[in-house]
Protein backbone atom coordinates (compact mmCIF):
# COMPACT_ATOMS: atom_id res chain seq x y z
CA UNK A 1 0.00 0.00 0.00
CA UNK A 2 1.67 3.51 -1.25
CA UNK A 3 1.56 5.66 1.92
CA UNK A 4 -0.82 9.27 0.98
CA UNK A 5 2.33 11.33 2.88
CA UNK A 6 5.69 12.58 1.79
CA UNK A 7 8.44 13.88 4.05
CA UNK A 8 9.96 17.25 4.41
CA UNK A 9 12.14 18.99 7.02
CA UNK A 10 10.98 20.03 10.05
CA UNK A 11 11.24 23.88 10.18
CA UNK A 12 13.77 25.11 12.16
CA UNK A 13 13.56 26.95 15.49
CA UNK A 14 14.21 30.09 14.90
CA UNK A 15 11.60 29.76 11.80
CA UNK A 16 9.11 28.32 13.85
CA UNK A 17 9.54 30.91 16.39
CA UNK A 18 8.41 33.50 14.06
CA UNK A 19 5.53 31.56 12.63
CA UNK A 20 3.98 30.86 15.97
CA UNK A 21 4.49 34.16 17.16
CA UNK A 22 2.70 35.39 13.93
CA UNK A 23 0.06 32.90 14.46
CA UNK A 24 -0.88 34.16 17.54
CA UNK A 25 -0.99 37.37 16.59
CA UNK A 26 -2.34 37.60 13.12
CA UNK A 27 -3.51 34.17 12.95
CA UNK A 28 -5.56 34.46 16.45
CA UNK A 29 -4.19 31.06 17.35
CA UNK A 30 -4.32 32.21 21.20
CA UNK A 31 -4.25 28.76 22.59
CA UNK A 32 -0.41 28.00 21.39
CA UNK A 33 0.46 26.18 24.54
CA UNK A 34 -1.55 23.99 25.99
CA UNK A 35 -0.19 22.51 29.82
CA UNK A 36 3.71 21.90 28.48
CA UNK A 37 2.41 21.03 25.06
CA UNK A 38 3.02 23.57 21.91
CA UNK A 39 -0.33 22.65 20.00
CA UNK A 40 1.33 23.63 17.02
CA UNK A 41 3.73 21.74 15.06
CA UNK A 42 6.56 22.46 13.19
CA UNK A 43 6.12 19.57 10.62
CA UNK A 44 3.60 20.04 8.24
CA UNK A 45 1.53 17.40 7.23
CA UNK A 46 2.42 17.03 3.13
CA UNK A 47 -0.08 14.77 1.36
CA UNK A 48 0.48 13.17 -1.92
CA UNK A 49 -1.54 15.58 -4.92
CA UNK A 50 -3.21 11.99 -5.97
CA UNK A 51 -4.07 11.14 -1.95
CA UNK A 52 -5.46 14.92 -1.96
CA UNK A 53 -7.70 14.57 -4.91
CA UNK A 54 -9.02 11.28 -3.31
CA UNK A 55 -9.79 12.94 -0.57
CA UNK A 56 -11.60 15.20 -2.18
CA UNK A 57 -13.70 12.96 -4.22
CA UNK A 58 -14.91 10.90 -0.90
CA UNK A 59 -15.00 14.19 1.38
CA UNK A 60 -18.16 15.61 -1.39
CA UNK A 61 -19.73 12.31 -1.57
CA UNK A 62 -20.23 12.22 1.96
CA UNK A 63 -21.54 15.58 1.81
CA UNK A 64 -23.82 14.80 -0.54
CA UNK A 65 -25.04 11.68 1.09
CA UNK A 66 -25.21 13.59 4.98
CA UNK A 67 -27.63 16.75 3.09
CA UNK A 68 -29.82 13.93 1.78
CA UNK A 69 -30.23 11.90 4.90
CA UNK A 70 -30.94 15.23 7.48
CA UNK A 71 -33.68 15.93 5.10
CA UNK A 72 -34.87 12.52 5.28
CA UNK A 73 -34.84 12.31 8.59
CA UNK A 74 -36.79 15.82 9.17
CA UNK A 75 -39.67 14.25 7.60
CA UNK A 76 -39.50 11.12 10.19
CA UNK A 77 -39.76 12.63 13.48
CA UNK A 78 -40.15 8.92 14.72
CA UNK A 79 -36.33 8.96 14.20
CA UNK A 80 -35.04 11.53 16.83
CA UNK A 81 -35.26 9.94 20.00
CA UNK A 82 -33.09 7.11 18.51
CA UNK A 83 -30.24 9.92 17.61
CA UNK A 84 -30.31 10.61 21.46
CA UNK A 85 -31.51 14.17 20.45
CA UNK A 86 -33.26 15.92 23.65
CA UNK A 87 -37.04 16.38 23.88
CA UNK A 88 -36.64 20.21 23.86
CA UNK A 89 -35.09 19.53 20.31
CA UNK A 90 -36.84 17.06 18.88
CA UNK A 91 -40.21 18.51 19.49
CA UNK A 92 -39.17 22.07 17.64
CA UNK A 93 -37.23 20.41 14.66
CA UNK A 94 -40.62 19.34 13.67
CA UNK A 95 -41.12 22.78 12.74
CA UNK A 96 -42.13 22.33 9.13
CA UNK A 97 -40.14 25.91 8.03
CA UNK A 98 -37.14 24.37 8.71
CA UNK A 99 -37.93 22.06 5.55
CA UNK A 100 -39.18 24.73 4.00
CA UNK A 101 -36.07 26.83 4.13
CA UNK A 102 -33.53 24.50 4.46
CA UNK A 103 -32.10 25.41 0.78
CA UNK A 104 -31.54 29.11 1.95
CA UNK A 105 -28.99 28.12 4.51
CA UNK A 106 -24.92 27.30 4.14
CA UNK A 107 -23.74 23.93 5.81
CA UNK A 108 -20.33 23.68 6.70
CA UNK A 109 -19.02 20.50 7.81
CA UNK A 110 -15.31 18.74 8.55
CA UNK A 111 -14.93 14.76 8.00
CA UNK A 112 -12.30 13.60 9.87
CA UNK A 113 -10.36 11.19 7.89
CA UNK A 114 -7.71 8.85 9.26
CA UNK A 115 -5.19 6.67 6.86
CA UNK A 116 -5.25 3.13 8.16
CA UNK A 117 -4.92 -0.29 7.25
CA UNK A 118 -7.57 -0.76 5.01
CA UNK A 119 -7.02 3.02 3.49
CA UNK A 120 -8.98 6.07 4.47
CA UNK A 121 -11.48 6.36 7.09
CA UNK A 122 -13.41 8.45 8.94
CA UNK A 123 -14.18 8.87 12.89
CA UNK A 124 -16.65 11.37 12.80
CA UNK A 125 -17.98 14.33 11.10
CA UNK A 126 -18.50 17.25 12.84
CA UNK A 127 -21.64 19.11 11.00
CA UNK A 128 -22.80 21.16 13.75
CA UNK A 129 -20.09 23.62 14.85
CA UNK A 130 -16.91 22.29 13.16
CA UNK A 131 -14.03 24.60 14.05
CA UNK A 132 -10.23 25.07 13.73
CA UNK A 133 -10.41 26.85 10.37
CA UNK A 134 -7.88 29.85 11.88
CA UNK A 135 -5.31 27.23 12.46
CA UNK A 136 -6.18 25.66 8.87
CA UNK A 137 -6.19 28.96 7.07
CA UNK A 138 -4.11 31.36 9.04
CA UNK A 139 -0.88 29.06 10.40
CA UNK A 140 -1.31 26.87 7.08
CA UNK A 141 -0.31 30.14 5.19
CA UNK A 142 1.90 31.20 7.24
CA UNK A 143 3.42 27.67 7.14
CA UNK A 144 3.10 27.28 3.47
CA UNK A 145 5.48 30.46 3.21
CA UNK A 146 8.11 28.34 3.81
CA UNK A 147 8.00 25.11 1.67
CA UNK A 148 8.13 26.73 -2.12
CA UNK A 149 7.35 23.62 -3.82
CA UNK A 150 4.11 23.14 -1.82
CA UNK A 151 0.44 24.46 -1.89
CA UNK A 152 -1.91 24.77 0.31
CA UNK A 153 -4.99 22.66 1.34
CA UNK A 154 -7.31 25.40 0.65
CA UNK A 155 -8.49 28.38 2.59
CA UNK A 156 -11.72 27.34 4.71
CA UNK A 157 -12.11 30.98 6.21
CA UNK A 158 -12.01 32.25 2.74
CA UNK A 159 -14.31 29.82 1.19
CA UNK A 160 -16.73 30.87 4.09
CA UNK A 161 -16.13 34.96 3.70
CA UNK A 162 -16.82 34.13 -0.31
CA UNK A 163 -20.14 31.81 0.49
CA UNK A 164 -21.44 35.00 2.31
CA UNK A 165 -20.23 37.82 -0.25
CA UNK A 166 -22.40 34.92 -2.51
CA UNK A 167 -25.32 35.05 0.31
CA UNK A 168 -25.60 38.78 0.71
CA UNK A 169 -24.68 39.98 -2.77
CA UNK A 170 -23.29 43.16 -0.75
CA UNK A 171 -21.38 44.57 2.06
CA UNK A 172 -23.83 43.31 5.28
CA UNK A 173 -23.90 43.19 9.01
CA UNK A 174 -22.91 39.53 9.73
CA UNK A 175 -23.74 38.30 13.63
CA UNK A 176 -20.79 35.55 14.51
CA UNK A 177 -22.71 33.60 17.53
CA UNK A 178 -20.90 31.80 19.88
CA UNK A 179 -20.18 31.04 23.28
CA UNK A 180 -18.26 34.06 24.30
CA UNK A 181 -16.84 33.28 27.52
CA UNK A 182 -14.69 30.54 25.87
CA UNK A 183 -11.17 31.37 24.62
CA UNK A 184 -10.56 28.72 21.70
CA UNK A 185 -14.09 30.05 20.26
CA UNK A 186 -13.50 33.10 20.25
CA UNK A 187 -10.00 32.93 18.65
CA UNK A 188 -12.01 31.41 15.95
CA UNK A 189 -15.04 34.27 15.81
CA UNK A 190 -11.77 36.69 16.01
CA UNK A 191 -10.18 35.99 12.90
CA UNK A 192 -13.33 35.24 10.60
CA UNK A 193 -14.44 38.46 11.68
CA UNK A 194 -11.19 39.80 10.19
CA UNK A 195 -11.82 38.29 6.95
CA UNK A 196 -15.39 39.57 6.60
CA UNK A 197 -14.21 43.04 7.73
CA UNK A 198 -11.54 42.77 4.75
CA UNK A 199 -14.29 42.45 2.54
CA UNK A 200 -16.56 45.16 3.69
CA UNK A 201 -18.89 43.28 6.17
CA UNK A 202 -19.36 43.71 9.63
CA UNK A 203 -19.11 41.49 11.62
CA UNK A 204 -20.49 41.65 14.94
CA UNK A 205 -18.99 38.90 18.07
CA UNK A 206 -22.13 37.82 19.72
CA UNK A 207 -23.66 35.31 22.44
CA UNK A 208 -26.70 33.79 20.59
CA UNK A 209 -29.29 35.91 23.45
CA UNK A 210 -27.91 39.04 21.71
CA UNK A 211 -30.39 37.93 19.24
CA UNK A 212 -33.94 39.15 18.60
CA UNK A 213 -36.40 37.69 16.00
CA UNK A 214 -39.22 39.26 14.53
CA UNK A 215 -41.05 37.27 11.65
CA UNK A 216 -38.15 35.26 11.67
CA UNK A 217 -35.90 37.68 10.85
CA UNK A 218 -33.10 38.50 13.19
CA UNK A 219 -31.34 41.70 14.77
CA UNK A 220 -28.99 42.81 17.41
CA UNK A 221 -30.02 44.43 20.74
CA UNK A 222 -27.19 44.78 22.94
CA UNK A 223 -25.65 47.99 24.55
CA UNK A 224 -23.38 48.52 21.78
CA UNK A 225 -25.41 47.82 18.65
CA UNK A 226 -29.05 47.44 17.81
CA UNK A 227 -29.30 46.83 14.09
CA UNK A 228 -30.77 44.26 11.62
CA UNK A 229 -28.68 41.33 10.91
CA UNK A 230 -28.05 40.15 7.83
CA UNK A 231 -26.66 36.92 7.95
CA UNK A 232 -25.79 34.50 10.77
CA UNK A 233 -23.06 32.62 10.82
CA UNK A 234 -23.81 30.27 14.10
CA UNK A 235 -20.77 28.95 16.25
CA UNK A 236 -22.72 27.46 19.55
CA UNK A 237 -23.03 23.66 20.00
CA UNK A 238 -26.94 23.41 19.21
CA UNK A 239 -26.94 20.83 22.35
CA UNK A 240 -26.59 24.16 24.33
CA UNK A 241 -29.42 26.35 22.63
CA UNK A 242 -32.05 24.74 24.76
CA UNK A 243 -30.64 26.37 28.60
CA UNK A 244 -31.06 29.79 26.82
CA UNK A 245 -33.86 32.17 27.81
CA UNK A 246 -36.37 32.03 25.30
CA UNK A 247 -36.76 35.68 24.88
CA UNK A 248 -33.72 34.89 22.74
CA UNK A 249 -35.65 33.18 20.18
CA UNK A 250 -33.14 30.74 19.65
CA UNK A 251 -35.35 28.05 17.75
CA UNK A 252 -34.98 30.21 14.88
CA UNK A 253 -31.14 28.85 15.02
CA UNK A 254 -32.77 24.69 14.25
CA UNK A 255 -33.08 26.45 10.72
CA UNK A 256 -36.63 28.10 10.63
CA UNK A 257 -35.13 31.53 10.25
CA UNK A 258 -35.83 33.83 6.73
CA UNK A 259 -32.25 35.57 8.08
CA UNK A 260 -29.84 33.21 6.33
CA UNK A 261 -27.58 30.95 8.62
CA UNK A 262 -25.06 28.69 8.76
CA UNK A 263 -24.85 26.16 10.11
CA UNK A 264 -28.52 25.62 10.69
CA UNK A 265 -28.52 23.75 13.63
CA UNK A 266 -30.66 20.68 12.41
CA UNK A 267 -27.04 19.62 11.80
CA UNK A 268 -27.39 18.39 14.78
CA UNK A 269 -28.80 15.14 13.11
CA UNK A 270 -25.63 13.72 11.25
CA UNK A 271 -23.71 15.18 14.51
CA UNK A 272 -25.23 12.28 16.47
CA UNK A 273 -22.93 9.91 16.83
CA UNK A 274 -25.88 7.43 16.89
CA UNK A 275 -26.80 8.76 13.27
CA UNK A 276 -25.53 5.30 11.78
CA UNK A 277 -28.24 3.42 13.60
CA UNK A 278 -30.95 5.09 11.51
CA UNK A 279 -29.26 4.81 8.22
CA UNK A 280 -31.62 1.12 8.00
CA UNK A 281 -34.43 3.01 8.41
CA UNK A 282 -33.99 5.62 5.13
CA UNK A 283 -35.29 5.13 1.67
CA UNK A 284 -31.91 5.40 0.41
CA UNK A 285 -28.45 3.93 1.31
CA UNK A 286 -25.52 5.90 1.79
CA UNK A 287 -22.64 3.85 0.19
CA UNK A 288 -19.80 6.32 1.24
CA UNK A 289 -20.55 6.74 4.73
CA UNK A 290 -20.98 2.97 4.88
CA UNK A 291 -17.77 2.35 3.52
CA UNK A 292 -15.76 4.97 5.39
CA UNK A 293 -17.17 5.31 8.89
CA UNK A 294 -16.27 2.04 11.07
CA UNK A 295 -19.26 -0.30 12.09
CA UNK A 296 -21.43 1.47 14.64
CA UNK A 297 -23.29 -0.27 17.38
CA UNK A 298 -26.06 0.68 20.53
CA UNK A 299 -23.36 0.63 23.18
CA UNK A 300 -25.70 -1.38 25.53
CA UNK A 301 -26.64 -3.69 22.77
CA UNK A 302 -23.11 -4.49 21.99
CA UNK A 303 -22.18 -5.30 25.44
CA UNK A 304 -25.36 -7.38 25.94
CA UNK A 305 -24.39 -9.48 22.63
CA UNK A 306 -21.02 -10.28 23.78
CA UNK A 307 -18.78 -8.07 21.60
CA UNK A 308 -14.78 -7.50 22.81
CA UNK A 309 -14.56 -4.77 24.49
CA UNK A 310 -11.02 -4.59 23.17
CA UNK A 311 -12.37 -4.10 19.58
CA UNK A 312 -14.27 -1.22 20.60
CA UNK A 313 -14.41 2.48 20.95
CA UNK A 314 -16.90 3.89 23.18
CA UNK A 315 -17.77 7.40 22.25
CA UNK A 316 -20.69 9.68 23.85
CA UNK A 317 -23.32 10.59 20.80
CA UNK A 318 -22.50 14.66 21.13
CA UNK A 319 -18.76 14.53 22.52
CA UNK A 320 -16.43 16.52 21.24
CA UNK A 321 -12.68 17.04 21.27
CA UNK A 322 -11.77 13.67 21.74
CA UNK A 323 -13.45 14.24 25.01
CA UNK A 324 -14.40 11.33 27.25
CA UNK A 325 -13.71 8.67 24.58
CA UNK A 326 -13.15 5.29 26.01
CA UNK A 327 -10.38 3.08 23.54
CA UNK A 328 -8.72 0.30 25.02
CA UNK A 329 -5.43 0.96 25.86
CA UNK A 330 -5.41 4.66 25.68
CA UNK A 331 -7.91 5.35 28.32
CA UNK A 332 -6.99 5.49 31.89
CA UNK A 333 -8.58 4.01 34.76
CA UNK A 334 -10.10 6.99 36.31
CA UNK A 335 -11.35 8.14 33.22
CA UNK A 336 -12.83 4.82 32.22
CA UNK A 337 -14.54 4.50 35.59
CA UNK A 338 -16.52 7.80 34.71
CA UNK A 339 -17.33 6.49 31.14
CA UNK A 340 -18.82 3.10 32.46
CA UNK A 341 -21.14 4.94 35.14
CA UNK A 342 -21.99 7.33 32.17
CA UNK A 343 -22.71 4.17 30.13
CA UNK A 344 -24.95 2.87 32.91
CA UNK A 345 -27.05 5.44 33.59
CA UNK A 346 -27.88 7.07 30.23
CA UNK A 347 -27.00 3.71 27.55
CA UNK A 348 -29.00 5.06 24.71
CA UNK A 349 -26.69 8.73 24.55
CA UNK A 350 -23.52 6.22 23.97
CA UNK A 351 -22.72 4.48 20.80
CA UNK A 352 -19.86 1.18 20.06
CA UNK A 353 -17.65 1.62 17.86
CA UNK A 354 -15.15 -0.83 15.83
CA UNK A 355 -11.84 0.14 16.46
CA UNK A 356 -10.04 0.71 13.14
CA UNK A 357 -5.89 0.34 13.10
CA UNK A 358 -4.50 3.80 12.67
CA UNK A 359 -1.06 3.65 10.86
CA UNK A 360 1.55 5.66 12.20
CA UNK A 361 3.80 7.90 10.53
CA UNK A 362 7.51 7.33 11.25
CA UNK A 363 8.58 11.26 11.80
CA UNK A 364 11.94 12.79 12.53
CA UNK A 365 10.47 12.86 16.29
CA UNK A 366 8.65 9.76 16.03
CA UNK A 367 6.18 8.07 15.35
CA UNK A 368 2.77 10.08 14.94
CA UNK A 369 -0.82 9.60 13.97
CA UNK A 370 -2.47 12.43 11.96
CA UNK A 371 -5.97 13.16 11.42
CA UNK A 372 -7.17 15.36 8.08
CA UNK A 373 -10.36 17.39 8.59
CA UNK A 374 -11.65 17.96 5.29
CA UNK A 375 -14.02 20.73 5.13
CA UNK A 376 -17.23 20.94 2.66
CA UNK A 377 -19.09 24.22 2.07
CA UNK A 378 -22.54 23.31 0.70
CA UNK A 379 -20.73 20.05 -0.69
CA UNK A 380 -17.41 21.26 -2.12
CA UNK A 381 -14.42 20.88 -0.53
CA UNK A 382 -12.60 24.49 0.87
CA UNK A 383 -9.82 23.01 2.88
CA UNK A 384 -8.07 20.83 5.21
CA UNK A 385 -7.38 21.18 8.99
CA UNK A 386 -4.66 18.82 10.31
CA UNK A 387 -3.78 17.77 13.45
CA UNK A 388 -1.24 14.88 14.43
CA UNK A 389 -0.58 12.91 17.79
CA UNK A 390 1.67 10.80 19.65
CA UNK A 391 -1.30 8.67 20.20
CA UNK A 392 -4.34 7.08 17.93
CA UNK A 393 -6.46 9.19 19.75
CA UNK A 394 -7.03 12.59 18.71
CA UNK A 395 -8.08 14.92 21.46
CA UNK A 396 -6.93 18.45 23.15
CA UNK A 397 -3.48 17.38 23.25
CA UNK A 398 -3.03 16.75 19.84
CA UNK A 399 -0.75 19.51 17.88
CA UNK A 400 -2.17 21.45 15.01
CA UNK A 401 -0.40 21.03 11.49
CA UNK A 402 -0.27 22.78 8.40
CA UNK A 403 -1.61 20.45 6.14
CA UNK A 404 0.01 21.18 2.27
CA UNK A 405 0.04 19.41 -1.14
CA UNK A 406 2.51 18.30 -3.21
CA UNK A 407 2.59 18.35 -6.68
CA UNK A 408 2.60 15.27 -9.16
CA UNK A 409 6.12 15.68 -9.94
CA UNK A 410 7.75 17.85 -7.38
CA UNK A 411 10.70 19.56 -9.13
CA UNK A 412 11.76 21.86 -6.33
CA UNK A 413 13.20 21.25 -2.91
CA UNK A 414 10.69 21.66 -0.26
CA UNK A 415 13.20 21.88 2.63
CA UNK A 416 13.30 24.85 4.26
CA UNK A 417 16.78 25.07 6.10
CA UNK A 418 18.79 23.37 3.44
CA UNK A 419 19.26 23.35 -0.20
CA UNK A 420 21.05 19.96 -1.15
CA UNK A 421 18.69 17.59 0.91
CA UNK A 422 16.24 15.60 -0.94
CA UNK A 423 12.64 15.26 -0.54
CA UNK A 424 12.03 11.55 1.53
CA UNK A 425 9.24 9.41 1.46
CA UNK A 426 7.66 9.41 4.69
CA UNK A 427 7.60 5.58 5.63
CA UNK A 428 4.80 4.17 7.51
CA UNK A 429 5.10 1.43 10.04
CA UNK A 430 3.35 -1.90 8.66
CA UNK A 431 2.45 0.18 5.03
Amino acid sequence: MKPPWQLVETLDARRFAEVRHAAIFEGCKWDAQVEDVCTLSALPLVLRAEAWRELTVLAEKLAAETQAAETAILQSPRLFKKLGLPWSLRRRLTDPEILVRRSRHAHLIRFDFHYTTDGWRISEANTDVPGGFNEASGFTKLMAGHYDSLAVSGDPAAGIAGMIDAALGRPGTVALVHATAFTDDRQVMVFLARRLAARGHKPLLLAPDHLRWEDGRASVATDWAQEPVDFVFRFFPCEWLPTLPRRCGWRQLLGGSATPLCNPASALISQSKRFPLVWGELPFRLPAWEALLPKTYDAQEALARGRAAEALVFKPAFGRVGDMIKMPGLTTEKEAAKINRSLRRHPKLWIAQEKFGAVPLAGPQGDVYPCVGIYTLNGSVIGAYGRISHQPLINHLAQDTAVLIAPDAVQQNPNPNSDNETIRTLQTVGA
